[in-house]
């Protein structure tokens, strides 16, 4: 197989992280006898840096001439810390995902055994937990209409979604539904909110298209009580582009860490694949970030955008082979676990690299 493959590394901890991600990539192409070329481009803080442009004209061109992309992470504290900067590295994050229509965000919530300890939630409760979130990703108020108003002192955001937004993320998250344990829930808040409604109203006139699958509505506070009190209950889940975002992170616990846990943002043409923890600038350079995401989302991009699910399957194996082992990044040790055991960025990504 050919394919080509733009590596965009990001901000902070992306850089070192689709490093590892890169090299996994690499090493499955020599393994099977793949031709993966690639190319890097920029983005976010670093874009803005460089161009002044938090997505250039350039990235943007690259990525729709791409196969598929492995991200890294977008953001920088500078912006955090000032509400009034016009630009800011997430709007290079959001028109990517406009321009490349990745309307559907998948983030699998799989346990691996030898972390259940380093989780909060007592491993009893979190064994056996193995969750799909479908997060709606251009619509909501992240895309809706905003302003401050009343000379600064009032600000609203638009919650909005049409029909066909709703449409095309249900049936992506009921197809997947059919492949696995034939449960899905769509959150919503439909008690209060219009948008929630209409949301609501749509995935219950496409059920009947699955006769096959039951399906449950549930109040976004209500799922996210039941997430931590039995995340085992949950099997395909599909929910908004806000809900989406603070249940999913919330759901990272259950994995242990967000180190842990990949996404493939994807529509109707190139997927994006990157890890769900962000830039962590408080770790940046320090050679200790987990690469353990970008490598699941380097497996994820191999399975959903070119259909190599046995290759996918060795990255995967790797990664659980080298947890089985003992080895550890900081983020997901114990106290149990002996120093030498616990290793930076790239000796962890050399132990899967060995493995596959």
């Amino acid at each position: 197989m050919k394919k080509h493959i733009l590596v965009v590394p990001g901000d902070g901890i992306g850089q070192e992280v689709t490093a590892v991600g890169k090299k996994v990539l690499e090493k499955i192409a020599e393994k099977f006898g793949h031709e993966f070329t690639y190319d890097e481009a920029l983005i976010g803080h670093v874009a803005i840096e460089a161009t002044g442009e938090p997505l250039p004209a350039e990235t943007l061109e690259k990525m729709r001439a791409s196969d598929a992309i492995l991200f890294g992470a977008v953001g920088h504290i500078k912006y955090d810390n000032d509400p009034h900067a016009k630009v800011r590295p997430e709007q290079g994050l959001l028109k990517m995902r406009k321009e490349l229509g990745l309307y559907a965000n998948l983030r699998p919530i799989k346990l691996f055994d030898e972390l259940l300890e380093a989780s909060s939630i007592k491993p009893e409760i979190l064994k056996g937990a193995d969750i799909l979130f479908f997060r709606e990703l251009t619509g909501d108020v992240y895309f809706g209409k905003r302003e401050r108003i009343e000379d600064g002192n009032t600000a609203y955001d638009t919650m909005i979604y049409s029909k066909y937004e709703v449409e095309r993320i249900a049936r992506k998250a009921f197809d997947a539904a059919m492949t696995r344990g034939k449960k899905l829930m769509s959150v919503d808040k439909a008690n209060v909110l219009e948008s929630s409604r209409l949301w609501r109203e749509t995935v219950q006139a496409i059920a009947p298209e699955y006769p096959e699958v039951e399906v449950t509505h549930q109040f976004v506070d209500s799922c996210a009580m039941m997430l931590i009190k039995d995340p085992k209950q949950f099997d395909v889940v599909v929910t908004g582009n806000l809900f989406g975002d603070i249940l999913t992170d919330e759901a990272s616990q259950i994995a242990g860490s967000m180190g842990m846990l990949a996404s493939a943002s994807v529509g109707d043409s190139t997927g994006v694949y990157e890890p769900i923890h962000g830039s962590a600038h408080d770790i940046a350079g320090k050679g200790i970030a987990n690469p353990m995401a970008s490598v699941l989302s380097a497996a994820l991009l191999l399975d959903i955008s070119f259909g190599l699910k046995e290759e996918a399957n060795v990255i995967i194996n790797a990664v659980d082979q080298v947890l089985k082992a003992g080895f550890r990044t900081g983020d997901i040790a114990t106290k149990d676990t002996p120093k030498d055991m616990i290793l930076g960025t790239d000796a962890i990504g050399e132990e899967i690299l060995n493995r596959i």
